[in-house]
């Protein structure tokens, strides 16, 4: 049976409408995550939401995957509640947060921190800010809120200063700011002794360069196969810094020394293995492990939590950077005191790729919180490299 002519007309219309609503974008990459609703329906706007900030902000895949478990979170919520995420509201947000406040994590099966609450819900609020901004959504009572409301604090133990950046909405709950914790010099020489090849050697570059973990494991055996020089004692290595933008470290001698040492012996050996077994590697990462393939992030975190616990504290792969950046800050800050025409914060800014000058200052905060384990931090770190 044919429609009526009016009821073509209609329906030309709304294909014309949808062909001018429909916003052309660059393929999405294998594994892009997509999320529906309990009945199959693809929702489209949390995709483009998605899609915007990988492709055309160029966020690193693991940006990606948290803003992805932050909306799957939160649309899980809302249907759990049958609440239409266009409708959502201040209350249904507070409510959120409050369960995450008084619940376990599903995942974990431990209390959310602070941290992670304020996260996931500034997470929403920047969907929501951008649905409106987007035209999604004509608005939101979540797009644009006030921002002098008081927040209860949750208990916690005392720290040194408050976030003031926490304080900025009246979703966002008030927390402490924790200031980063260098290693000492004995836990920094036990770490280094616990941990195995090549996760030893990929700590040493933590420590004496201040890359991210992401960083690291994006190094290529070429960046670091060419030397200036022979008699140089350094080198500047570039690298891709977070969220694809490029960026320099500088590696001493020795580490090139040693990094060379562990291509020309571990790396070749286990990257042999694996051809002869046939499995498949990746030729061209710096860092492989024993059965050849890359190395990986969580598998190297674990390592050094594990071997930190081996020696009796508690280590973490950021620590290791952290630690970097306070003894390259204390010790800008000495030469500065000395006379040196230098700005030690702006410095420590460009090498760690830090975008805003305010997280180096924690650092600098960090510093001066205890002037034995500064010492004891440059003692280690400084004292065979100078």
């Amino acid at each position: 049976m044919l429609p009526e002519p009016d009821e073509v007309g209609e329906h030309l219309a709304g294909a014309a409408l949808q062909a001018r609503s429909m916003v052309l974008r660059e393929p999405r990459p294998a594994g892009f995550p997509l999320l529906f609703t309990a009945d199959c329906q693809l929702i489209e706007p949390a995709v483009a939401y998605l899609h915007e900030h990988f492709i055309q902000r160029a966020h690193t895949a693991d940006t990606l995957r948290t803003y992805a478990e932050i909306l799957y979170d939160w649309f899980e919520t809302l249907e759990q509640n049958a609440i239409a995420w266009r409708e959502a509201d201040a209350v249904d947000l507070v409510a959120y947060r409050n369960r995450m406040l008084s619940e376990p994590s599903g995942h974990t099966g431990r209390p959310y921190r602070i941290s992670t609450i304020n996260h996931r819900v500034r997470g929403v609020l920047r969907f929501y800010e951008w649905l409106v901004r987007n035209r999604y959504l004509d608005a939101s009572p979540l797009a644009s809120q006030p921002r002098d409301f008081a927040q209860r604090k949750r208990p916690r133990p005392a720290r040194t200063t408050t976030s003031a950046a926490t304080d900025d909405s009246l979703f966002v709950l008030r927390q402490f700011e924790t200031l980063p914790r260098p290693l000492i010099s004995a836990q920094a020489c036990e770490l280094m002794a616990a941990l195995a090849p090549p996760y030893d050697l990929m700590a040493r570059w933590q420590l004496y360069t201040g890359l991210r973990v992401s960083e690291l494991l994006r190094l290529d055996v070429s960046d670091v196969a060419k030397r200036p020089s022979s008699t140089a004692s350094h080198d500047v290595i570039e690298v891709l810094r977070k969220g694809r933008k490029r960026g320099h470290v500088v590696a001493s001698a020795s580490l090139l020394d040693e990094t060379a040492c562990y291509v020309s012996q571990h790396r070749r050996a286990w990257v042999r293995r694996a051809r002869r077994r046939g499995s498949t590697s990746d030729p061209s990462a710096l860092f492989v492990n024993a059965r050849g393939a890359a190395a990986g992030k969580n598998a190297y975190q674990r390592q050094v939590s594990r071997a930190g616990t081996r020696c009796g504290f508690r280590a973490t792969t950021h620590q290791l950077r952290a630690t970097f950046a306070c003894m390259l800050l204390a010790r800008l800050e000495r030469l500065a005191g000395a006379g040196a025409a230098i700005n030690p914060l702006l410095i420590v800014k460009v090498l760690m790729g830090h975008e805003r000058i305010g997280t180096t200052d924690r650092y600098l905060r960090a510093i001066a919180v205890d002037e034995c384990t500064l010492k004891d931090v440059l003692d280690t770190l400084l004292g065979g490299t100078t």
